[in-house]
């Protein structure tokens, strides 16, 4: 039996002139994440990727999970693959394919003819194929074509023919680095693992910023943000965390500004130095996980204020989004547990009782005046260290 991973563009399909460039990014993707499990051959025919095993060594299972996690893949199935002629395909399954189905009472037959000079029309291919199963199943299956418990599926293609056992919604988007790279400012909370799987989605290949304020944050703050890119990694591939002290920053700020303004100060202290970051490791621009009016400096007042002090570009895509919807999709990929452990971030050291909601600029510039910006911005820069999690 000749067991492959078929995998199904997404919005690659609809690409134009350049879509050879996607369809090879994708591949050379794949080849990467699927290296550590076997020896594959991976190649692109008809809107489709194929994940073939050259060996019985070949981790078929784990190749699977990672392609389904692969952005730029939105369908993918295990399938058979055959000689293209009814002789054959009607063998494969009486002799190989009843195990997938096994647990199926109900099924449909779908036929697709990539190949239109194939003898059988797909009506005629799937009438025959469902004959066989139901004589396989002697009486223990039955066709249902409105609600079947598992779709077959057939396939006639070029070169060969395919047949499967219904198919798996994969992840989407675009492959990661194909519009550039961005770094994701990952505070160790729900919302910005989330910011940074939507944009990744989008095809953004993502570093990671963290502000750690040690010793008012344990070791053990940073060890979550650490397992935060680790789970990201399963859609990403490998994540550079730089990691960068504001402790002395805050203590200064603490000790000489208004503490109304304080949050909206560090914040704008740490939009220069993720700019700076930025700038450095080749990003081209910010990602943060904030959402309209979600907490104090989330207003559109603080916002302007903190975007005042960068060029780059700021994305935000939870910024219109609610709570609820945002955990949900922090569940989806895994983050939500390790999220909600109970370690604190730099953001919850020195909180003012009452932050300012709708700041206006030049008061806050006026606080901030009182302190040597350039001076705890270079000192700060100066701890950043570089993580890097997880596999290419």
């Amino acid at each position: 039996m000749k067991e492959i991973i078929l995998c199904k563009y997404g919005e690659i399909s609809l690409k134009g002139a350049n879509r050879s460039y996607f369809e090879k990014m994708l591949r050379d993707i794949l080849k990467r994440r699927t290296a550590p499990y076997g020896n594959f051959k991976i190649y692109s025919m008809q809107s489709t990727v194929y994940i073939e095993p050259l060996d019985e060594d070949a981790d078929i299972d784990s190749a699977y999970r990672i392609a389904k996690n692969t952005f730029g893949i939105s369908a993918i199935n295990r399938a058979i693959e055959t000689e293209k002629n009814m002789e054959a395909i009607l063998n494969t399954v009486r002799t190989q394919f009843m195990p997938y189905i096994e647990d199926a009472k109900t099924f449909k037959v779908e036929a697709k003819r990539s190949d239109k000079k194939f003898p059988l029309t797909s009506p005629e291919i799937s009438a025959e194929v469902g004959a066989v199963i139901l004589e396989e199943s002697h009486g223990r299956k039955r066709v249902d074509v409105h609600n079947p418990d598992v779709a077959v599926r057939v396939e006639i293609r070029d070169y060969a023919a395919y047949i499967c056992a219904g198919q798996e919604r994969a992840i989407g988007g675009m492959p990661v680095g194909s519009n550039g790279k961005g770094l994701l400012l990952l505070s160790g909370g729900i919302d910005s693992p989330v910011a940074g799987f939507m944009i990744a989605k989008r095809g953004v290949k993502l570093d990671a910023m963290h502000f750690e304020s040690f010793p008012y944050t344990s070791e053990r703050a940073k060890e979550k943000v650490l397992a935060l890119a680790e789970k990201l990694t399963e859609f990403t591939g490998e994540i550079h965390v730089h990691i960068i002290s504001v402790t002395e920053i805050q203590e200064v700020l603490r000790d000489t500004c208004e503490e109304d303004y304080f949050t909206l100060l560090l914040r704008r202290f740490m939009m220069r130095l993720s700019e700076r970051t930025a700038k450095s490791f080749g990003c081209d621009a910010l990602i943060t996980g904030e959402s309209l009016g979600q907490v104090a400096s989330q207003t559109m007042q603080a916002l302007g204020v903190t975007n005042s002090v960068v060029e780059c570009p700021v994305f935000r895509p939870l910024i219109g989004m609610d709570k609820e919807e945002i955990i949900r999709i922090s569940r989806e990929i895994d983050t939500f547990e390790t999220s909600i452990l109970p370690y604190e971030d730099c953001c919850t050291v020195f909180t003012p009782r009452h932050p300012r909601t709708r700041p206006e600029l030049f008061k806050v510039e006026r606080e901030e005046a009182k302190v040597d910006v350039q001076a705890l911005e270079d000192a700060a820069f100066a701890t950043l260290e570089t993580v890097v999690i997880g596999r290419k």
